[in-house]
């Protein structure tokens, strides 16, 4: 009896080792694959930090991450010395690097302005690449447009069809979000045009306009299950009525 209960206790002591040898194994495993990544450290946000917070009270929303090299941003900061006094330019959400330039001094914030959200409405972002935010050219206090389009099945009698729709009208954007852009390398020359208004924008733009809640969940719903384009649509701009666009009537 006293053979048997040894044995099984010998038996769970080995599981238990061995369990441990297996985790030491993969932790092991796992910092020396981040290891031939040529790891660099890069302040990461853990909470929403709004637009601005101070850089002083930015620590506990911060967190100071491993990153492989090839996916760390230019302008990336790994520590917030050289950053006192200034404030976060915009919303800072869960998961982007921090970046310099979205640090900047108080007065640059004033300067930018900031949208006011009418009562009543809600806040919702959504992100889209440059070629459907009209090029990029989007500003706080600007009104757009949203056309949805959808593969199929969004008009009744069309099921099979493609369609697109200017369904939500004149949204006040309150935030613009940009990725880092590359400096042109060409300066400007008398007579000819500035290279930054020629040049191709990159990255992706992270949107948020005030809305109602109703066109909250259309924006929301066509982000995930369709494709949104943006026009930049003025408050005097006309208004002919909602006009369903198909392949049969495109050319009406």
């Amino acid at each position: 009896m006293k053979s048997r209960l040894l044995a099984g206790t010998a038996a769970i002591a080995l599981a238990i080792v061995g369990a441990l040898l297996i985790i030491f194994y993969a932790q092991g495993a796992d910092q020396r694959a981040m290891a031939t990544m040529e790891p660099v450290n890069v302040l990461v946000v853990k909470a929403a930090i709004p637009a601005g917070t101070p850089v002083n009270e930015m620590a506990a929303s911060l967190a100071l991450e491993q990153v492989p090299a090839a996916g760390v941003a230019d302008t990336a900061l790994s520590t917030l010395d050289n950053s006192a006094g200034n404030v976060s330019a915009v919303d800072l959400v869960p998961g982007e690097q921090l970046l310099a330039e979205r640090l900047v001094a108080p007065e640059e914030v004033k300067a930018q302005g900031a949208a006011e959200v009418p009562a009543g409405f809600q806040e919702v972002s959504f992100e889209l690449e440059p070629k459907r935010v009209v090029g990029g050219r989007i500003e706080v206090g600007n009104h757009v447009g949203f056309f949805l389009s959808f593969d199929n099945g969004a008009v009744k009698d069309k099921p099979d069809n493609a369609s697109s729709q200017l369904t939500v009208r004149k949204a006040l954007v309150t935030a613009v979000q940009r990725a880092p852009q590359a400096a042109p390398a060409e300066k400007p020359v008398a007579g000819q045009p500035d290279p930054k208004e020629t040049t191709l924008p990159e990255g992706s733009l992270m949107l948020t306009v005030a809305v109602n809640d109703v066109d909250a969940g259309k924006i929301v719903f066509a982000s995930e299950f369709g494709r949104i384009w943006l026009t930049k649509e003025p408050l005097d701009a006309q208004d002919n009525g909602p006009r369903i666009e198909r392949k049969d009537v495109v050319y009406k």
